[in-house]
């Protein structure tokens, strides 16, 4: 129930509904009462920011500094990376779930370059396993299954895959892949803008991932005038992205931890297998 009430709530406090929800109270104010001034500003005010939040220059310098170091991708982030990776962990995002379609088209917004960079990463690391997160929220199968078949249909052999489909959000992500990996050093990855967060949660548990972004969004390279000066609904999600990451810490602190520290003197799976 917490987590629906979650999703719901902070769909609502997003940019575009919260736009929206403004200017409709500046209509109202405007047609049905005597606050004139107050439906003015309110719909102006809505108006001025739907447009102003969809410039690139605007959007991209609110997302920058979330994403900060993690605009590059791994091999420049990290000068002396593990040898003998093991583990390379995904995480979940958007997605659905159509057996008709191809199976990237059930990964949603951030979660298709996350699973390509997971993939990508896979084989530049032979005998390491990927290890999706993600549960199911409204769906038949969990974000996590999904991502495996998406793997697997690239070319990723099926036992390389482990779904861990219980998770419904990053503490508890980092949770359930401590239980697989331990402390083991492991590839972390997630969308640039999300790693800050999701790194802390992880070393929180004494635990060593190595940052690998995927799905960059700001644009620190040249593009043309009309893009950045034009409104656009693409530049307007950096936008989202920033605020949505902005209410995502907000909410990890105030959000009591519903899991607990595993004793790292119990064996790992991996450790009892080798016995």
């Amino acid at each position: 129930m917490l987590f629906f009430l979650k999703k719901y709530i902070g769909s609502l406090l997003m940019p575009l509904p919260l736009l929206l929800i403004i200017g409709f109270i500046g209509l109202i104010l405007l047609w049905f009462t005597r606050w004139q001034r107050c439906g003015k500003t309110f719909t102006s005010l809505s108006l001025i920011l739907l447009a102003v939040l969809g410039l690139q220059p605007v959007s991209d310098s609110l997302l920058a500094p979330v994403e900060g170091q993690y605009n590059k991708r791994y091999e420049l982030i990290t000068e002396t990376p593990p040898q003998n990776i093991q583990y390379i962990v995904v995480l979940g995002g958007g997605f659905t779930y159509n057996p008709d379609w191809s199976p990237s088209s059930n990964l949603l917004n951030n979660s298709l370059p996350r699973v390509t960079e997971g993939v990508r990463l896979y084989l530049k690391h032979p005998g390491s396993k990927l290890i999706f997160t993600g549960g199911k929220a409204s769906s038949t199968i969990s974000s996590a299954e999904v991502a495996a078949q998406v793997a697997q249909s690239l070319g990723v052999p099926a036992q390389d895959t482990i779904p861990l489909t219980e998770p419904k959000d990053t503490q508890e992500e980092a949770f359930e892949v401590e239980k697989i990996i331990g402390k083991s050093p492991f590839l972390l990855v997630t969308s640039a803008n999300h790693l800050p967060r999701a790194i802390t949660m992880f070393t929180d548990r004494g635990m060593q991932p190595f940052p690998a972004p995927a799905n960059q969004l700001v644009i620190t390279s040249g593009i043309n005038p009309w893009e950045k000066y034009i409104p656009s609904a693409y530049y307007f999600s950096h936008s989202e992205r920033a605020w949505y990451e902005f209410l995502g810490t907000i909410w990890w602190h105030l959000k009591p931890d519903n899991t607990q520290s595993i004793d790292s003197s119990l064996p790992t799976p991996e450790a009892t297998v080798a016995e």
